[in-house]
């Protein structure tokens, strides 16, 4: 079983630095960091982090090309990867569409985007010329690197809609699978499996990371309280097929919305989060999440990732996943 951190991008940059070491120490394999509209720069995040750790993969999760074009998310990775000695992954995917509206971006064709980013990438990444007259992309001959990129960087595609789910098994080395609520894993291989068959691809070959969101405390009502917060500020950007799974639809979330976007009032859009919100996730101790793993691992995740909030206490959460939950697997 492999194991990964995923962190939002809006922590101090020093705190991602003594994560990622706690974590490289704990032998964690992956700690990938968002990019999320109007917080801290995922690349100089992750700029940080490897300077600072040896062995553990860092990513993006994830960057998309509507608010970064491709050729400069390929200087990115490149530059990363050469940084790191090899240890980047690109974590790619279309974005939210409610996010990008805050800066006026149409979300236009996003599956059609992702899959021609995808395309340019690669041969960037192989040291080619990226000519393409796409529907999303228009590059031309003189799309190419400059310089010699390391090698040829691992793609992890981040979705929850089942079309862009198929596309991990098809065209990715990876897949980043938002697992809302953790269950919702039964419905989302098949479709990664069904990408590879199409592709004639062996599923060993796609590293389909079970991507949850935790809170660990010994304190249960403390490991709420940060997911309460988690939800709040995301749920109006989940999908219907996400709601679907624990009996909600996108107009539960209006009013928690409007507390926190337009309000600004974070503790009211807390206190509107309902325990069956709270399904979407996992709080509690980290030996009472394991039943629920074990579950995950019965569905078939061969990669759990453990996704944000993590906990009240970021450090003594990782601790506690380290001290308790990685042994238990390995």
């Amino acid at each position: 079983m492999k194991f990964s951190l995923r962190l939002n991008n809006d922590l101090p940059v020093q705190t991602y630095v003594r994560l990622a070491q706690q974590a490289e120490k704990a032998e964690f394999d992956q700690f990938w960091v968002s990019d999320d509209l109007f917080l801290r720069s995922a690349p100089v995040i992750l700029s940080a982090v490897a300077v600072a750790t040896t062995k553990i993969e860092i990513g993006s999760c994830i960057l998309n090309p509507y608010t970064l074009n491709p050729g400069e998310m390929a200087m990115i990775a490149a530059t990363l990867d050469e940084l790191s000695g090899g240890r980047f992954n690109l974590g790619l995917s279309s974005g939210s569409a409610d996010f990008l509206k805050w800066v006026g971006i149409d979300q236009k064709l996003p599956r059609t985007a992702v899959l021609e980013t995808i395309d340019v990438f690669k041969r960037l990444m192989r040291g080619e010329r990226a000519p393409l007259d796409g529907r999303a992309l228009k590059w031309t001959e003189e799309a190419y690197l400059r310089f010699e990129p390391l090698r040829e960087i691992p793609i992890y595609i981040g979705a929850t809609s089942p079309k862009m789910v198929t596309e991990i098994g098809r065209h990715a080395d990876g897949g980043l699978p938002l697992l809302l609520p953790p269950e919702h894993i039964s419905n989302v291989m098949p479709y990664i499996q069904q990408g590879a068959q199409e592709a004639g691809r062996d599923m060993d070959e796609i590293d389909a990371a079970a991507c949850i969101w935790v809170s660990i405390s010994d304190d249960q009502a403390a490991a709420e309280d940060v997911l309460k917060e988690k939800i709040a500020y995301y749920g109006h950007a989940f999908s219907e097929t996400i709601l679907a799974q624990i009996g909600l639809t996108p107009d539960d979330f209006i009013d928690i919305d409007r507390a926190v976007a337009q309000e600004n009032d974070i503790e009211k859009g807390k206190s509107l989060v309902t325990d069956q919100m709270l399904q979407i996730g996992i709080a509690g101790t980290a030996k009472s999440i394991i039943p629920r793993l074990e579950h995950l691992a019965d569905l078939g995740a061969k990669h759990i990732s453990f996704g944000p909030p993590l906990g009240p206490d970021l450090e003594a959460a990782l601790d506690e996943l380290s001290r308790e939950v990685l042994p238990y697997f390995r």
